[in-house]
């Protein structure tokens, strides 16, 4: 069996440190991410991520943007409700029905 290897994982302000080191130094940013131990594009990658959302950049692990959070709830909520619709539309079903009709006493 092939041996794990586990992830690195690093804080919002090592990102961004290292974002900014990146976009003021002369150096290369490939050179950067082997001296600091980064796999290739780490970078670049983290670099896009503040592009896209300055402020809500890197959530950390467990934890959503407020929007993504938003959403979550919303599709979990909107789950509930359509098994709330299909028991009430079974129970209208079921007692919708005729009595049976015969003698069984």
């Amino acid at each position: 069996m092939a041996e794990r290897r586990d992830r690195k994982k690093y804080d919002a302000e090592f990102k961004r440190q290292t974002v900014q080191l990146a976009d003021e130094s002369k150096r290369k940013v490939g050179e950067i991410e082997h001296e600091m131990g980064l796999y290739q594009g780490a970078i670049r990658h983290w670099r896009e991520e503040l592009q896209k959302d300055k402020e809500q950049a890197f959530p950390g692990t467990g934890h959503l943007k407020p929007t993504d959070e938003e959403m979550r709830r919303l599709r979990r909520e909107n789950e509930i409700l359509r098994q709330e619709r299909d028991i009430l539309k079974k129970a209208v079903a079921i007692f919708s029905k005729p009595p049976p009709t015969g003698s069984n006493s």
